[in-house]
């Protein structure tokens, strides 16, 4: 799209909001079920797509992606009436006789930026929940999945007018020039790097915004945990889309007795997903693009690799690698890795773990491996971070009845099931007053009514 066209549509979709179209709640669940359609249709293209942008496989592309995505559809579609009713709830004395409610309303003309590592369903995920609030939306997706993103404009196009939803493709200087204009909310997944810079465009014009974002996730193993299966399920967690994960272990934080029993089974575990030469592996993906491989590759140089460590520059492949002990300064450990690089680093007290987990800003998801349930509720109450998993990984992002979200560095807001309906919608506030008794004691002149008032206020309390 000519980047002069960019406001001329958001003219256009501010003024199909106001039209009231598409607070219609059937209008909006008759969407919500031709997108879903429209998805089984394409499943096949999806996948293709996917594997054309960094060799996907079809499993984690279910898995990942559409499944998630069409999970989330059928929530949206089966809850949208009970979410969008006005909720009533318990009225003020100080305003007897009324009674009060919450009404739901959408924004208005949404901006949704989404990431490329999980480029479908980080996209038509926050689009499900704009759309079932009753927003308008333009959708930027990744321009480093071309093929996912084009095939995505295809998608939105045959299920809704430009007015409505619409995609638009480009790069860096297309994302700078949507964010110069005023939207009614902004939803972006992605780096912390990048979410700062979407927190002041927001903040010049007082939009509200949900940012998805990241961080160093610590991994916590101690010496009472099933260390086979901790590593079967690290190993998943880690290496799922070739380590390009926001939610993925970013370094193992082991008691030093059973850290010689992990590596082992870590090892064993990552042969028997993707055998002895990952690179062969038809479910294992490749980096996204040559600027993160190399990223990549430099964290590799001068560390202690215990297993892995092959990589290939025309195939932008890195293998799955346990590095041991990284220093604090290394460059592995200075930034997230969003990657298949996990290190694996000792400790022996739980002061320990505290100072290299405090070195950090609050990640997104905390990760510990216990049979201690006195260990693992000391971890989850001493630590500040998004969400967690005890004794596995990544499988809290599949309930959508919990939030997900990060603090601080690690995001703002929530997403997921009726949460992203609730971040896109605006709960407006009425009381709607009787007539047939008013009660004299607020009004002016106030005296003797001050002990009255008292007591009332005492009440309420």
């Amino acid at each position: 799209m000519i980047l002069n066209d960019i406001e001329q549509l958001i003219e256009r979709q501010r003024h199909y909001f106001s039209s009231q179209h598409t607070k219609s709640v059937s209008y909006r669940k008759q969407l919500l079920k031709a997108l879903k359609k429209e998805i089984q249709k394409c499943e096949q293209d999806i996948y293709d797509a996917l594997y054309k942008d960094f060799k996907k496989s079809r499993f984690e592309g279910y898995l990942t992606e559409i499944g998630l995505v069409l999970s989330e559809l059928d929530l949206a579609i089966s809850r949208i009436e009970t979410w969008t009713k006005p909720q009533k709830v318990q009225a003020s004395l100080l305003n007897f006789p009324s009674s009060d409610y919450i009404y739901k309303n959408p924004y208005g003309t949404v901006l949704i930026i989404a990431p490329w590592n999980y480029p479908f369903q980080l996209a038509i995920a926050p689009l499900i929940g704009a759309i079932t609030a009753g927003n308008t939306a333009i959708i930027k997706p990744s321009e480093l999945t071309p093929h996912t993103s084009a095939l995505m404009a295809k998608i939105i196009a045959a299920v809704f007018t430009e007015e409505h939803v619409t995609v638009i493709e480009g790069g860096v200087e297309t994302a700078q020039e949507l964010l110069r204009h005023r939207w009614d909310y902004i939803f972006f997944t992605g780096s912390v790097k990048v979410g700062k810079i979407i927190a002041k465009s927001a903040a010049e014009f007082m939009t509200p915004i949900t940012l998805e974002l990241g961080g160093k996730t610590p991994c916590i193993i101690d010496e009472t945990a099933n260390i086979a299966l901790a590593a079967k399920r690290i190993v998943w967690g880690k290496f799922l889309n070739a380590g390009q994960t926001c939610i993925a272990p970013d370094y193992i934080l082991i008691k030093e007795k059973v850290k010689s029993d992990f590596i082992e089974c870590a090892k064993k575990e990552i042969e028997k997903a993707y055998s002895s030469v990952p690179k062969n592996s038809k479910d294992y993906p490749r980096i996204i693009n040559t600027r993160n491989f190399e990223r990549l590759a430099n964290m590799l140089q001068n560390e202690t690799v215990l297993f892995g460590g092959d990589i290939d520059a025309q195939d932008l492949y890195i293998s799955p690698t346990l590095i041991e002990n990284p220093s604090a300064d290394s460059p592995v450990m200075k930034e997230e890795i969003f990657g298949p690089l996990l290190p694996i680093i000792s400790y022996s007290s739980f002061e320990e773990l505290q100072g290299v987990i405090n070195n950090y800003e609050h990640p997104l998801t905390l990760y510990v491996f216990s049979k201690s349930k006195s260990f693992t509720k000391q971890t989850i109450e001493t630590f500040s971070f998004g969400g967690g998993v005890i004794n596995d990984t990544l499988v809290h992002y599949g309930n959508k009845k919990l939030p997900f979200g990060g603090v601080g560095e690690s995001g703002i807001g929530n997403c997921h099931g009726k949460y992203g309906f609730d971040a896109f919608t605006h709960e407006k506030s009425i009381v709607k007053k009787a007539n047939w008794l008013d009660i004299p004691i607020r009004y002016a002149p106030y005296e003797g009514k001050l002990g009255m008032i008292k007591k009332v206020m005492k009440y309420l309390g």
